[in-house]
């Protein structure tokens, strides 16, 4: 398997470089899902074109991670699902929408990954997990009002995307998540539990309650390689982050 990355995400997949054969993995895009750079987006663009013009001389098929995130499907009632209807509501979230329709007018075989808030070891800072714990850390931590977040655990993600290419996947889009929608203040609270501290909160009112259905996932896994979702899940995350060998988030570029 290629990997085409040098980050976060492409560092935790390299266990599977040995393996599947005719696989290339797009592990390169912008990981800043407030990001508006628009050379940022412009840079990724060219790498994607890049990567799917040496799948197609090759015979090669590719997947390419995508974002579950409300900036992607939008406010809507009940949790999003693949097939149903997208309404970016960020430059982000409109530019993983135009990489989708890419892939799809390739002709090269995408497995599109829509992320959920992945979580693991070596993140820079601006990402989700290593920012809040660092703000719990310095005793101010700044929330959402009402905000709640799907996180999965990087190994797990590692684990499905093993799974999905062992069974052949590809031309499909599925959503990676654990299905449940955390409130923002219970991922707190349990960084306050265990640094033992607690933090002051100061409130944001920017509400983002985006859930996410993972139905489709569950059923392409093999009953074997489903990660244990269930609604504590996030603190096994959680736990797994702090009690990893480096949970220093490393220092933005």
């Amino acid at each position: 398997m290629e990997i085409v990355g040098r980050g976060f995400l492409a560092r935790s997949l390299k266990p599977l470089a040995g393996g599947h054969p005719g696989a290339v993995v797009f592990a390169a895009g912008v990981s800043s899902a407030p990001s508006t750079a628009q050379a940022e987006f412009a840079r990724e663009a060219a790498l994607l074109y890049e990567v799917l013009d040496h799948c197609r001389a090759r015979g090669r098929r590719l997947v390419y991670f995508s974002t579950c995130g409300g900036g992607l499907y939008g406010t809507g009632d009940g949790p999003s699902r693949e097939a149903g209807p997208v309404f970016p509501a960020t430059p982000y979230g409109r530019h993983k929408l135009a990489m989708e329709g890419v892939l799809r007018a390739s002709g090269v075989p995408a497995l599109v990954l829509r992320l959920a808030y992945t979580v693991g070891r070596d993140q820079r800072g601006h990402q989700l997990l290593p920012s809040l714990l660092r703000q719990v850390r310095s005793g101010t931590v700044h929330v959402h009002r009402g905000s709640r977040r799907d996180l999965v655990h990087v190994d797990d993600v590692v684990a499905i995307v093993d799974a999905l290419l062992a069974r052949g996947a590809g031309n499909d889009v599925v959503n990676v998540a654990s299905g449940f929608a955390v409130p923002v203040e219970d991922i707190v609270a349990h960084l306050e539990t265990r640094l033992g501290v607690t933090a002051e909160r100061r409130y944001v009112d920017v509400a983002d309650d985006h859930a996410v259905c993972n139905d489709k996932l569950l059923a392409l896994l093999p009953e074997h390689a489903r990660p244990a979702f269930h609604a504590g899940y996030y603190r096994g995350v959680i736990d797994r982050y702090l009690d990893g060998p480096d949970t220093r988030p490393l220092r933005e570029a």
